[in-house]
């Protein structure tokens, strides 16, 4: 079993509801997000790969215009725009129809305050 990433980035704006910081966090501000997701799978015998890259960083295009320079409180099917809710989010909707392999793992992360989330599926 061979697994294949592939990075992105997005910037967006959000607010948050937390219980500290929270003058700062429910104020809209913004982010620049990088985001990494896993297909696993086994070799094509006839190609080499678990999937074409190309194919794969399409799709991903496809799903970074629902999140690239948006404000992420108003994105239909994000629930919350936290680091968890964006793995959950791009694991959804990230559309993998016709290719091979399977979508193993997602993460999320902020560079510049060192989060991230990662959300492994099985």
């Amino acid at each position: 079993m061979h697994e294949v990433t592939q990075r992105f980035f997005f910037e967006a704006a959000h607010t948050l509801r937390r219980e500290i910081e929270t003058a700062s966090s429910l104020r809209i501000h913004g982010h620049t997000y990088c985001a990494e997701v896993a297909v696993a799978g086994t070799l094509a015998a006839d190609t080499g790969m678990v999937v074409d890259l190309a194919q794969l960083r399409a799709r991903i295009a496809l799903l970074r215009e629902q999140l690239d320079h948006r404000f992420l409180d108003e994105v239909p099917g994000l629930s919350h725009p936290t680091l968890e809710g964006l793995c959950n989010f791009i694991a959804q909707q990230l559309d993998l129809t016709g290719l091979p392999g399977r979508l193993c793992r997602v993460r999320v992360w902020r560079e510049q305050l060192g989060d991230a989330c990662i959300l492994t599926l099985s």
